[in-house]
Formats: structure tokens, sequence, C-alpha cells
């Protein structure tokens, strides 16, 4: 059912919903070279992203994401998908855009209100006015609510005087900062009447017409980095600067001339939380980069992995596709299936985006945005820990020739390497998702029937002692009563199982935290290493569950056909790499689990035919692909080659 796949036909399941934004965007590519030239110094390597910034605004698609009042189209879910693809060209332009318009120019549009959108929104998205997202400070980078830099009100001059306190509350690693930013949206403690009200928004200038640092304003330069080297990273400190009290981005919080502090949010957490959770586009972003650079750095390894040969056949002497080998075939085809399932999560976070933030959406309720949150993070953490992890296997899968600059694999695994950091560091980012799902477990308990609880706590502390002692895994070792893990459906139900089991482990683990006397701290230091397991176990449920909904979808026999072995291969490489857990907990026999591997190795066999056709399914253009190793003449044979017997085998002696 398989043989007749074509690749197209699997390009149009990738590409979705927006698959019209992504044929006009390879279109795009096509007729522009978008790679960078690595031989460029660094100001000269800014000065080529700045003007292809330039060149992204001529091609209108910066536009589309915005509301129609500044001349988008409100396509939020467009502009991020188009966004993501350009990892398939330069990633340095790919951040510089991100800053631009989705950091800086988001800000304004969902931070700020009528006031700004009218004065900055129009030059934003054109390109005119360049601007900062300065959140991050060398001392607190993932703790937001606590930053230092403070943004004080003087009613009497009716401004805010922004300052940096000491040396490390500088604004550090800030992109557009060292060259090209004008303005900056900075997050800052807003301080009225003696007051601290938490952390707000403020756009404050850094530059004057001529180029120079505004008054008060120090800026520096970030300089070389280990990727990345067309993004203008910088500092900012602000020494008493003020800007007018219309400045402040005021969507979810203002302050009158008179002083007096009104937020139509209560509470200084929830009203964090509401100003941070409408950011989440960003770490969607940063997942969809982090996903395409994974899809070239896999269309590169495995076509370079069926071109090159290496060691002879045995009875023909021919010598051997390096794909053909097994052991090749492990360390790429489990990541192209894994690949594709955080492809169909990452389409799935992102239409659940547009629904929400799109213009004419209905209002989102608490918990629907709450769970897209929940996603990004989940998502973002995954999907950069993989492009990782993949394309430095992608490299070593190509021998000498992925260390050459030329074929492209170490820009990708530079300009890379640093999506596991920004946009939230990775680890946080799962403890927030467990923090989160922790809350949903208390919401559950407190919704439900109180009798219910102490149920409950008896099939926890029964799973504690089936843990301890085997007992969980005595009736899979009765006769018949195996797991079949060739069968999908068990094999879905094994994540679902640990998703549960990992979440319940955490919470019997930090109830001491509840005790009086308790100190709370020692116990959730204690309980992260579960914490962060229970985050991951629901991540991947959630991205085995994109994929099980994208195969739903798939009318072709044929197509479904093949992946559903994708699906398969993804699904037993998760708990291939989740043994541990699973024979510890009883969840799987000793047994059970060396049927695992041999599976693999099954559908590695079975996917090796298909390998090419599966990754020229993204759709990448051929001509951010085209480098020295994979150059069709450089492999033609050439008149003196060496031509392998035809005989049954090789004569020795």
């Amino acid at each position: 059912m398989t043989d007749q796949v074509s690749s197209d036909a699997l390009r149009t399941v990738l590409d979705g919903r927006w698959a019209h934004v992504r044929e006009e965007t390879r279109r795009q590519f096509a007729r522009q070279d978008v790679r960078p030239d690595p031989d460029l110094s660094t100001e000269d390597y800014r000065a080529h992203v700045t003007a292809a910034l330039k060149t992204l605004v001529a091609s209108g698609r910066p536009h589309t994401g915005f509301d129609p009042a500044v001349g988008g189209e409100g396509d939020v879910g467009g502009v991020v998908t188009a966004f993501a693809m350009l990892a398939y060209g330069d990633l340095s332009l790919l951040v510089k855009a991100g800053v631009q318009w989705g950091l800086f120019g988001g800000a304004v549009q969902v931070l700020g209100t009528a006031r700004h959108h009218r004065t900055y929104l129009r030059r934003i998205v054109d390109g005119e006015l360049l601007g900062c997202f300065a959140m991050t400070e060398a001392g607190h980078g993932s703790d937001v609510a606590h930053l230092h830099t403070t943004a004080t009100y003087d009613p009497a001059a009716e401004e805010f005087v922004v300052h940096t306190p000491y040396p490390q509350a500088r604004k550090e690693y800030i992109g557009n900062a060292a060259r090209d930013g004008e303005l900056a949206v900075v997050f800052a403690q807003l301080v009225t009447g003696g007051t601290s009200e938490g952390v707000h928004a403020f756009l404050v200038p850094i530059r004057d017409a001529g180029g120079n640092p505004a008054p008060g304003v120090t800026i520096g330069d970030d300089g070389r980095k280990g990727g990345l080297n067309g993004v203008d990273n910088g500092r900012l400190s602000f020494d008493h600067v003020r800007i007018p009290r219309e400045n402040l981005l005021n969507r979810f919080a203002d302050v009158a001339p008179d002083g007096s502090y009104s937020s139509p949010i209560g509470g200084e957490t929830a009203r964090f939380f509401t100003m941070l959770g409408t950011l989440v586009r960003g770490r969607i972003s940063v997942a969809g980069g982090a996903g395409a650079a994974t899809e070239k750095a896999l269309t590169l390894a495995v076509r370079f992995a069926e071109r090159r040969r290496q060691f002879s056949h045995p009875d023909t002497g021919a010598e051997i596709a390096v794909l053909d080998y097994l052991a090749h075939q492990r360390k790429l085809l489990p990541a192209l299936a894994t690949t594709y399932a955080l492809h169909f999560a990452q389409e799935q976070l992102v239409g659940r985006m547009h629904d929400l933030q799109a213009p004419g959406a209905a209002p989102a309720g608490a918990r629907e945005q709450r769970l897209l949150e929940q996603s990004a993070a989940g998502i973002k953490a995954v999907a950069t820990w993989h492009a990782t992890h993949t394309i430095q296997t992608c490299r070593e899968a190509c021998g000498g020739a992925g260390y050459l600059e030329a074929n492209l694999l170490p820009a990708l695994k530079a300009d890379t390497d640093v999506f596991t950091t920004f946009e939230g560091d990775n680890t946080v980012l799962l403890q927030l998702l467990a923090k989160e799902l922790l809350a949903d477990y208390g919401r559950t308990i407190r919704k439900g029937n109180p009798r219910g609880v102490v149920p409950l706590v008896g099939r926890q502390l029964a799973g504690v002692l089936a843990e301890r002692t085997g007992a969980a895994s005595l009736p899979r070792r009765l006769p018949g009563r195996g797991i079949d893990l060739s069968d999908p459906a068990r094999c879905r139900a094994l994540l679902e199982v640990r998703r549960h089991d990992t979440l319940a482990t955490a919470v019997r683990h930090l109830a001491p935290a509840l005790r009086r006397g308790a100190d709370s701290f020692a116990v959730f230091n204690a309980a992260q290493d579960l914490l962060l397991e229970a985050a991951r176990a629901h991540v991947d449920s959630t991205v085995e569950r994109a994929f099980a909904d994208a195969l739903t979808r798939v009318a072709d026999p044929g197509t479904r056909a093949l992946l559903e072995k994708v699906h398969a291969l993804h699904v037993l490489s998760v708990i291939d790499r989740e043994r541990a857990w699973y024979l510890e907990t009883g969840r799987l026999t000793a047994t059970e689990s060396r049927t695992i591997r041999p599976l693999v190795d099954r559908l590695c066999g079975e996917l090796r035919p298909h390998a090419r056709t599966l990754v020229d399914a993204f759709g990448i253009p051929e001509n951010v692909l085209a480098c020295p190793m994979l150059d069709d003449e450089a492999w033609a044979p050439g008149p003196d080659t060496p031509v392998a017997p035809t005989t049954d085998r090789i004569e020795t002696g």
C-alpha cells in the first residue's frame, strides 16, 4: 500500500491548514538567495541581515499577522508558519524578524492600546521603526517577575523615570540593540506613590535620529556569539531616563496623571501572568523555527546517506549505501519520525493560537489561554531539545562532509544551539508546565466530591506499593496477558499511563509541603526531577495525540499506511527512550521490553525505501539545500572508476 506514495501526497498532509502560505513562502525562497555568506565580517553580516529584513517587508508577509487597521490581514497563524520557514535559509534573519515583528511589534500590538497602535504600529510593520524587546536582565533571566529595572512615576512632570539600579540589572542579550534598534519595549517594575505594582512594559527611545544613544541610555555590544552573528545582540542600561506617561503599554493597567494606578485585573500575580500570556506567540515561533531547521538537517543527512557508499557487499562486491546499514537507519529514521510528530503538534498549536488571537476571535477564556500557554511551553522545550540532538546526529551521520561549513550543517548546529535557552530556558519551561499540571490536578480535586479524595489517595498509595514491590507487573506475567508492542493502541496506552502515573507520583512527593511547618522549598526542590519527568511525559502524550489526529484526516490509503508506520516508529522510540521507567514501575516486563528494539529495527527497515520521499515531503526549496556534498556531478562515476564484480562471490586467494 505504501509503494506508490509520493512526496507531493505527503506534503499535502504536512502543509495542513496554511498550505497556501507554505507554497507562497517556497516561491519567495526560490526567487532569492537567502543563505548567509560565511566569509562576511560581523558588521557586514549584520548589514546583510538588516537589508534582508527590508526584503521581507517588500514581500508583504510580515504585514499579514497584524490587524487590518495597519495594513494587515489578521492571519496570525499564517505569519507564524511563514516565520518558521525562514529557518530553511538564514536563521539570523529568522531571529531578526522574530525580534522586530514577533516580540517588539507583537508587544506593542497586544500590550498597547489604540494610542500606541496609531503612533507606532504601521511604522513597525513597514520596517521603518526598528526596535527591541528588552525583558531579560543579566541577573534575572527566567525570573521575570522579579526584574530590578524600575519605572517610577513622577506626577509633577507626568513622566516615568526608567532606571537601572546596578550593573546586573542591565538588559542583556537584546536583539536589535547593538546596531539597529531605535525604540525598546522595556519591562520594568512600575512604582507609583511609593508602591510597586509589579512588572509592566514601557516604550523607551534608545537612539536619536542620528543613531546615537539617547540621553541616559548606555548601549553595549555583545559581540561575536556561538551562532546567529547576523543579529546585533546588545545590552541596555538606563540612568534615570524620562519618558511620557503615555509610553506605558496600558492594555492591562494604567496610571492616571495624578499617579493613581488602575487595572481591570485584580492581583499583581494574575495581572503579570495575563500580560505574559499574550506573548505566547514567541515561544510557538521558536518551536516552529527549530522544527524547520531539524527538517533541513534531516533532508541533508538522508540525501547524503543515500549517495555515500561505504564497504562492499560480501556477495556482489558492490559498495553499500550507508543508509542501508541498520545502524545508520537507527540514527536518522527515528529522529525523522519524531520530527514528523512534532510538525503535526506544531501545526495544531499554531491553529489553536490563531483561533484565540486572530482579530475578531471570541475573547479567550482563562482555561483556554492557560492550556495554550502550557502546550507552548512544553512543545517549545521538547522541539528545541530535539533540534539540538538531531542536528548533531545529522552532522555525525555525514562524517567529515558534515563538518564543512559549505555543507550547511555547522551553521544549523551553531545557530539553533541557543534555542534551548531563549524565549524561556527549557528546564524552567518544563517546571512551569509541571506547576500548571499540578494546579489543574488541584482544581479537579476541589471541584470533585471530597469523599472521593480518600479512595484516590488509597489508589495512589497502592500504586507506590506496586512500584516498590513490582506487583504492578504481575498480572501481565500470566500466560496470555503480555503486552503486544506491535499493537499501536497498546503503545499509545503506555504513553498515557506514563503521563498519569508520573503526575500522580509528583503529587505524592509534594504532599508533605502542605503540612504545617513544612519546608516547602526543600520539598519542592527534592521533587524537581519528578516534576520534569511528569512534564515531559505530558508533552510526549500531547505530541502523539497530534500525530494521531493528523492520521484521521488522511484520505488516501497508501499515504495513511506510510504515515502509520512513521507514527508507530515515533511512539516506539519514546517507549524505548523511557524503558527504565516502564521496567522500574512494572508497566513492562523484561521480556516485553526486549521486544521494543527489534520492532524499531523492523520499522526502520520498512521505512528505508521511503526515506527520501519522507524528507522531500517537507518541500524545502532546492536552492537552500544546494551544497557540495549533494552535488550530482560529484557523485557521478568517472571513466576510471572500478566496476564492482558481477560474480556472485568475491574470489579470494
